[in-house]
């Protein structure tokens, strides 16, 4: 198994990816498909590594709902000619902020402050 920390900066980065991705704003993340599929891809694979977080961790940080982001993954992979772009976008705006928060702050606590 490797270090939470491996993870969790993987985490960070592809929250950083999203945020660069929808500078733009929400218009042109809803009418540009190339956006919403770099969007997507960093949600399924931050949702991943998510996954491959230790049980210690996430038991210790439960403000982050790890059983619905490892759901959402599932939708992404699995469902995927379902996926509402509009829904994308709320998860972008109100979601993501705070998990960034919250892996900042495991960051940290695991000892590695360089944010």
């Amino acid at each position: 198994m490797k270090d939470d920390r491996v993870y969790l900066f993987h985490i960070r980065e592809c929250l950083g990816r999203i945020t660069q991705y929808t500078v733009p704003g929400r218009d042109r993340f809803l009418s540009d498909t190339l956006i919403q599929d770099g969007v997507i891809r960093n949600l399924q694979t931050l949702a991943e590594s998510s996954q491959r977080l230790s049980d210690v961790l996430k038991l210790g940080h439960q403000e982050v709902d790890w059983r619905n982001i490892a759901g959402f993954r599932n939708v992404i992979v699995h469902d995927y000619l379902g996926i509402d772009v509009e829904q994308i976008w709320d998860i972008v705006e109100q979601d993501l902020p705070k998990l960034r928060s919250a892996v900042d702050s495991m960051i940290i606590k695991l000892g590695d402050p360089q944010l």
